[in-house]
């Protein structure tokens, strides 16, 4: 059907007011969950430490009747220490840019600040679930807190609680523990495909060190891969047990059960690509000697100068506690 002639259309109209939503959408990831599942404390240097201890292994203890027992040797605690890092963004506003009036917010200023802290938390995830080691730093050069990989293992593999599963034969790898070393034995250059086995190994190596974890820590490819192998034990279980109706279907899983405890299966965007990590929070923390804060730089012309800030570091307590399964992947 024609369109009458000359009836005004939007197409040539010049004057038309905007429509501007005044809610700005944002999807990027804000969840954290190694900041959030580990504890908050606080230090007072940027050199902070504390110690570790174990006990003698068992044996058998049956002495003489009227025996005078010989003093044992004594063996100190080991002390561990990191050195806190400083994380900080800053945002430049002009007085103009301040002035006028935007849609979804009404301060630009205010707005870029709230997002640079975001980004900041998000920085700490990615760097704190990683393999950095404790650097003392020096003038012009960053300090560096030891991540949690760093304080994981054993310097005896025997004990480690890290697997190699790029290995032909997946096994414990030797690591310092103490926040100042990469793993003293190299893992293979090619990773393979994640199994079972590799998570129970690991489970072992924690448990018989005395260890309890209760979060598995992975990235998304490798949550899949954990669902495809707890899930076929589930539904082998349901068909044969609860006589579950061919429609159903099991396809996720968010905890396991293994011979050595229960794990929630956590989901991490920043976790490193080939490593899965078997987690105690009770036994990490992030210290701050600076809490999130802002501070207004000095003035210099037109415009507002301000920077988030923070400086913490990660206090792997008991590496012991807690493990890894390294060089594997989804498939």
């Amino acid at each position: 059907m024609a369109i009458p002639a000359n009836t005004r259309e939007t197409y040539g109209g010049v004057q038309i007011r905007e429509d501007l939503s005044n809610i700005i959408y944002n999807i990027s990831p804000m969840d954290t969950p190694f900041i959030s599942g580990a504890g908050r404390g606080s230090c007072s240097n940027t050199l902070f430490e504390w110690q570790r201890d174990t006990l003698a292994a068992a044996a058998a203890n049956q002495k003489k009747e009227g025996d005078d027992p010989a003093s044992l040797a004594v063996v100190e605690p080991e002390k561990l220490q990191t050195y806190t890092q400083i994380s900080e963004k800053a945002v430049q506003t002009s007085g103009t840019a301040e002035a006028v009036d935007w849609a979804g917010r009404k301060s630009s200023q205010a707005y870029q600040l709230a997002k640079r802290a975001k980004e900041i938390k998000r920085d700490m995830e990615l760097m704190l679930t990683g393999e950095d080691v404790s650097t003392v730093g020096a003038s012009g050069t960053a300090r560096k807190t030891a991540a949690c990989m760093s304080w994981m293992g054993s310097s005896t593999a025997a004990d480690s609680n890290i697997i190699d599963g790029s290995n032909a034969t997946p096994a414990p790898i030797a690591n310092t523990g103490n926040g100042k070393g990469t793993h003293v034995t190299a893992p293979s250059t090619t990773d393979k495909v994640l199994t079972m086995g590799m998570v129970n190994l690991c489970v072992e190596q924690i448990w018989n060190a005395g260890g309890t974890p209760d979060i598995l820590m992975c990235k998304s490819d490798l949550k899949v891969k954990m669902s495809a192998l707890a899930g076929s034990v589930v539904a082998d279980i349901v068909s044969n047990h609860d006589k579950a109706s061919p429609a159903s279907a099991i396809n996720s899983v968010d905890v396991i059960v293994t011979d050595f405890g229960t794990f929630k299966i956590v989901p991490n965007r920043f976790c490193l690509d080939n490593q899965l990590y078997l987690l105690d929070f009770d036994y990490w923390s992030v210290d701050y000697l600076r809490p999130f804060q802002t501070e207004t730089l000095a003035k210099t012309g037109d415009s507002i100068k301000q920077m988030m800030i923070a400086e913490y570091g990660l206090r792997g307590k008991n590496g012991q506690a807690s493990g890894a399964v390294i060089g594997v992947k989804a498939s």
